[in-house]
């Protein structure tokens, strides 16, 4: 059973789109370069990956992504960067 995925990218106008996945790489390729990428994306690609996040379900993935696209583009970028400095 694959794991699910989180993640949020930036698009080309610098606006923020988040998701869930079980394949990271694939939707992003998807969002650039597919009919299949989200109909907000495909306005405004390129797109870059800039944050994911590993959960235990697809439940669990919905449920966080709930949360995240209650947040504010403000606390988006915050949780963006806090996740750049726990990689570094």
């Amino acid at each position: 059973m694959s794991p699910w995925y989180i993640y949020i990218v930036e698009c080309k106008d610098g606006t923020l789109y988040s998701g869930i996945t079980t394949d990271v790489t694939r939707r992003i390729a998807e969002h650039n370069d597919s009919p299949k990428g989200a109909r907000y994306t495909r306005a405004r690609r390129p797109v870059a990956l800039v944050y994911k996040r590993k959960c235990a379900s697809r439940s669990d993935a919905s449920m966080k992504e709930y949360a995240l696209k209650q947040l504010s583009r403000e606390e988006k970028i915050k949780l963006i960067k806090k996740k750049k400095l726990s990689r570094a």
